[in-house]
């Protein structure tokens, strides 16, 4: 089951990169995807919200 977030202050390719690389971390078995417009991202293989937040916050993003 795939779950979609909404990151704020995402503004390029390496934003994105970032945040990938920063869920990937903590849950290595996800499937991420980002999407720039809207600042979105889905993940799918991972069951805890909080860690996705926490990746995103430690990436320097914001877990809206």
């Amino acid at each position: 089951m795939s779950k979609t977030y909404k990151v704020e202050g995402m503004s390029c390719g390496g934003c994105a990169s970032s945040v990938e690389q920063a869920i990937k971390a903590v849950a290595a078995q996800a499937s991420v995807e980002v999407k720039l417009e809207g600042g979105l991202v889905t993940v799918a293989g991972v069951d805890d919200d909080s860690l996705v937040k926490q990746a995103v916050e430690d990436a320097g993003f914001t877990y809206a």
